[in-house]
């Protein structure tokens, strides 16, 4: 079950790609029941857009030092629109110092032999949609200084950021002779500042379970699998806590 081995390695490729942005924090204009900032008074002046084209790639990605483009680059990447569709190998390539893949294994091989080598090369045929808010990266850089998006809406980490990722990937299973088409959909969320993660779970301050940890600093809250080879059909977990984006 490829999903199951790509879960625990969702959009690092995300954030790889862009470097470390982090803005300096603006005026909450909102904060919710658990004192979390849920909304900011925009910088104006102060904020960097993408359309200025003096917002970059990082340094060690493949376009590196290119301003990132408006609507889709040839990974799949729409920062402007917080999201990303396309070959999961893609999500990873850029990052990791390579050109986008187009579905040609001889050709991209032959002119990327190295490429091969990299963990998320068997998972090229995995097809995958991200959304992200702009507690995870923004679409501007605010702190004027480095030409990299922001993220965690200028708090010190995502701890209580409020930041909220999805996945959904799909593609095909084999087992014995049988091919299955199968496909994952995840919600990961940060942590509240106040959450204790305890054994691998998250718990909220009052003890509810927000769940299972990922990347230390994030929870999963809903995990919905269909996958008729190995028997797995509609929702494997739902947070005890709640499943929606807000008040984390």
């Amino acid at each position: 079950m490829k999903y199951r081995l790509l879960a625990i390695a969702l959009a690092i490729g995300l954030l790889a790609a862009l470097g470390a942005g982090v803005a300096l924090a603006d005026k909450p204009l909102k904060v919710d029941e658990r004192g979390n900032e849920t909304a900011w008074e925009a910088s104006g002046a102060g904020c960097t857009k993408i359309q200025s084209e003096e917002i970059y790639y990082s340094a060690d990605h493949y376009l590196g030092g290119e301003p990132l483009m408006v609507g889709f680059d040839p990974y799949g990447y729409n920062y402007q629109a917080h999201m990303f569709k396309g070959s999961y190998f893609n999500s990873y390539a850029g990052g990791a110092g390579f050109p986008a893949y187009t579905g040609d294994d001889i050709a991209y091989l032959a002119d990327n032999p190295s490429a091969e080598a990299h963990w998320a090369w068997p998972y090229r045929d995995v097809q995958l949609a991200m959304k992200w808010n702009d507690a995870w990266i923004a679409n501007t850089d605010c702190d004027g200084d480095d030409g990299l998006l922001d993220r965690h809406q200028g708090l010190p980490s995502y701890s209580g950021s409020g930041a909220w990722l999805t996945n959904h990937q799909s593609g095909e299973d084999i087992s014995g002779t049988e091919v299955c088409k199968w496909n994952y959909f995840v919600k990961i969320v940060a942590a509240p500042a106040d959450a204790n993660s305890i054994g691998g779970i998250w718990y909220a301050a009052d003890e509810t379970e927000i769940g299972p940890a990922i990347w230390g600093a994030f929870a999963i809250i809903q995990d919905v699998t269909n996958d008729p080879c190995f028997g797995m059909q509609g929702l494997q977990y739902l947070s005890l806590d709640h499943a929606g984006f807000g008040g984390w």
